[in-house]
C-alpha cells in the first residue's frame, strides 16, 4: 500500500463518543468513505494484499461490507456476495447458509449468512471487512465457506487489532494495524 493512502486513512480517522449509554468510544470511518481518493484506492489496495489468489467471489458482512466488498471485488476481478446478519430489518428471500459467531468484542453472538445459491463448491473466496478485532464475524463466514465446499483464500481488512491466532486462522492481511491510528481520546 502506498504511503499516500496510509496517510489519508490515518488522517481522516477519528474516534466518536456514541453517548452516555456506551462504555467506550467507537471508530468513525466516515472520513474514509467521504474521501474520493481513499474510495478509489481502498479496493485495489485490499485486493492487492492477495495478488496471486484469483478469488472468484468476495464476501463481506453488512453494514460497511456492503460498500467495501464491491470495491474489493471489482479490483480483484471477482463477484461480490453480501453476508447478512440474522434478525435485521432486511428480510432474506431464498435459502441461506448461516453460521453463529463466537462472542465479539462486546461478548455478543449473532448469526451471519449468505445466499446458499450464490456460493458453490470450487469458489475461491476472499473475505473483506473494514476492521477486525476479535474476528468473530469472519470466523463465522469462514465456516460458511467451508460448509459450502468453497475454498477460503484469505481475509483482507483495513484495520487489524486482533491477536496473532486470529490472523493465522483467517489468513488475515491488513492495510493498517490499530497502533497506526490516533489513540482514543
Amino acid at each position: 500500500m502506498g504511503d499516500v493512502l496510509t496517510h489519508r486513512l490515518v488522517e481522516s480517522f477519528r474516534w466518536a463518543d456514541p453517548g452516555p449509554e456506551s462504555s467506550h468510544l467507537v471508530s468513525d470511518l466516515s472520513g474514509w468513505w467521504r474521501d474520493p481518493d481513499v474510495l478509489a484506492e481502498v479496493g485495489p489496495a485490499l485486493a492487492g494484499l492477495f495478488p496471486d489468489a484469483r478469488p472468484t467471489v468476495v464476501i463481506a458482512p453488512e453494514v460497511t461490507g456492503l460498500l467495501l466488498g464491491p470495491l474489493v471485488a471489482v479490483a480483484a476481478g471477482a463477484g461480490f456476495l453480501p453476508a447478512y446478519k440474522d434478525g435485521g430489518e432486511r428480510r432474506r428471500i431464498g435459502p441461506m447458509r448461516w453460521a453463529e459467531t463466537p462472542p465479539d468484542h462486546r461478548g455478543q453472538r449473532l448469526r451471519i449468512g449468505v445466499d446458499r445459491r450464490r456460493l458453490a463448491p470450487g469458489d475461491r473466496v476472499l473475505l473483506a471487512d473494514d476492521w477486525v478485532d476479535t474476528g468473530a464475524q469472519l470466523d463465522a463466514l469462514r465456516r460458511v465457506v467451508r460448509d459450502s465446499g468453497a475454498h477460503l483464500v484469505g481475509a483482507a481488512t483495513l484495520v487489524a487489532t486482533c491477536p496473532p491466532a486470529v490472523v493465522e486462522r483467517l489468513r488475515l492481511r491488513a492495510l493498517l494495524a490499530g497502533d497506526q491510528l490516533p489513540g482514543e481520546e
